[in-house]
């Protein structure tokens, strides 16, 4: 991948720049399945966790959603960033139509190429698609991604190499109305460390993992209700994590990781966590 300023194909390789979106305070959260939240604190919310990945050396291209948009904050879902540049992605969910339409010119004033849409009827969001290591991409099917996203979205990878042959599929869980992608059980810390909530995770995925010698941290009930599953790697090692989750924050220092954290109770109200709000243009060593 050419040294150019944007390029993903590691979920931990260091974050050298990423698009962030300031959440808009307008529109209906209860029918995007948000506990409502507090407008002022949500935006404060939001600017820590910007001020914390520039902290940690990350350049932040920052944008505003409209009005409307209200998961638009939620910058990995929309578009999508391999290698050679990003895919427009089709949301399942009726909210948040038009998202990535809106999203993608943004991407590209940041540098990035547009290499690809989803057309009908595939449908994907990027929370289903984890790279489990360079080139290679796992991809999540369940009520957000379906096989048509899976078959198109080979076509644009293929010509850079990428290995997408590892597909998972998600439960049931809780319906269709609920939040739950391939990133919701699985979080990358390191090339041999992950956090995972069992539970609900792809069996195939767990034991793809432990066959390669990632170990493995345990997220309960509890914290993966508060997103303590949701852990996005600055560099391999260096973690942001949701302020309220101790025991996965001490399971994780106790493998050597540095945890830095935000307050996020507002920001938690859409299920989302610091994975969600990103979208990494370029992961490069």
């Amino acid at each position: 991948m050419a040294d150019h300023g944007y390029g993903v194909r590691s979920m931990v390789a260091p974050l050298r720049r990423a698009l962030v979106v300031t959440p808009t305070t307008e529109g209906d959260f209860a029918a995007a399945g948000w506990r409502e939240p507090e407008p002022g604190a949500l935006l404060a919310e939001h600017a820590t966790f910007v001020d914390l990945l520039e902290r940690l050396g990350v350049e932040v291209v920052r944008v505003q959603a409209p009005p409307g948009l209200v998961d638009a904050v939620y910058a990995y879902d929309s578009v999508f960033v391999g290698g050679s540049g990003a895919v427009v992605l089709r949301a399942a969910k009726p909210s948040r139509a038009g998202e990535a339409e809106w999203l993608a010119p943004l991407v590209e004033a940041a540098g990035v190429p547009v290499v690809g849409r989803l057309e009908e009827p595939a449908t994907a969001d990027g929370g289903d698609l984890l790279w489990l290591e360079d080139g290679v991409l796992a991809m999540g099917r369940g009520h957000r991604t379906n096989a048509q996203g899976h078959l198109q979205l080979a076509t644009f990878f293929r010509d850079e190499g990428v290995r997408m042959r590892h597909r998972y599929d998600l439960p049931w869980y809780l319906g269709p109305d609920a939040v739950l992608h391939l990133m919701s059980v699985v979080s990358l810390v390191s090339q041999r460390l992950a956090v995972v909530h069992r539970p609900i995770a792809p069996v195939g995925l767990l034991e793809r993992l432990t066959d390669q010698g990632v170990t493995l941290v345990d997220v309960d009930a509890e914290e993966f209700a508060t997103q303590g599953g949701n852990v996005l790697a600055v560099r391999p090692g260096v973690v942001v994590l949701p302020a309220g989750n101790p025991r996965v924050q001490a399971a994780l220092e106790a493998h050597d990781v540095e945890v830095h954290t935000y307050v996020a109770t507002e920001l938690n109200k859409g299920d989302g966590g610091p994975t969600c709000l990103t979208r990494p243009l370029w992961r490069a060593s």
